[in-house]
């Protein structure tokens, strides 16, 4: 199984992670079903999934409660040659894909995983969002230093098999999503499983 992405939910203490490559951990994945998307006035219908990432570093990439803050980015969820979920992957990777792989990717593998995200802010209207702009490697300086602790519990969301529990802290436009998914509407429909699994790989120098 596997998922997870892009949003941000706003409130009074709500800050942006600030421009700028950051070290990341990957702790959560969630299936969004197949949502509704425009381009050039034409609609269009692809299964989406979230993929988020906790932020390490100073003070300016921690909440008022001193925790990371979260970023999170929403893909279509296919690895064609165009898609953006490939591209990020294996810009994480440091490596492309191969043919093989390709066929069995298990989008799970991630989890736990570490990489710098590359963020850039972009105002809309009088919001600021802060997106993902790439993904890269973590460097070997860095890795050489240790990593910090994990923060968050790794998740993954399915529907195909939905953690309730987990379901219930989502907020409510991500709720609304999966919600008014036809896999959510017609539960019992293959979820991540519908994406090929099981990809291993003994190079220890790729995060996954």
């Amino acid at each position: 199984m596997s998922l997870y992405a892009s949003s941000n939910s706003q409130s009074s203490t709500f800050k942006n992670v600030p421009s700028g490559l950051h070290l990341a951990r990957c702790y959560r994945i969630v299936d969004l079903g197949t949502q509704k998307s425009e381009f050039e006035g034409k609609a269009n219908f692809s299964r989406k999934v979230m993929i988020c990432w906790e932020i390490h570093g100073d003070e300016s990439v921690t909440t008022d409660k001193g925790e990371p803050m979260a970023i999170f980015k929403t893909y279509t969820l296919s690895l064609n040659d165009k898609a953006s979920l490939r591209a990020d992957l294996q810009s994480w990777r440091g490596r492309a894909f191969t043919q093989e792989e390709l066929n069995r990717f298990d989008l799970k593998n991630v989890l736990g995983h570490w990489c710098m995200v590359n963020v850039i802010q972009k105002p809309v209207g009088d919001k600021v969002y802060s997106n993902v702009a790439s993904l890269a490697p973590v460097p070997q300086v860095v890795k050489g230093s240790g990593l910090p602790e994990g923060h968050n519990k790794l998740d993954i969301f399915n529907i195909a098999e939905p953690d309730m529990k987990l379901f219930e802290t989502f907020g409510k436009n991500i709720k609304f999503k999966i919600e008014n998914s036809p896999e959510w509407k017609a539960r019992g429909n293959t979820g991540f499983e519908d994406m090929p699994n099981d990809f291993k790989d003994d190079d220890s120098d790729l995060p996954f």
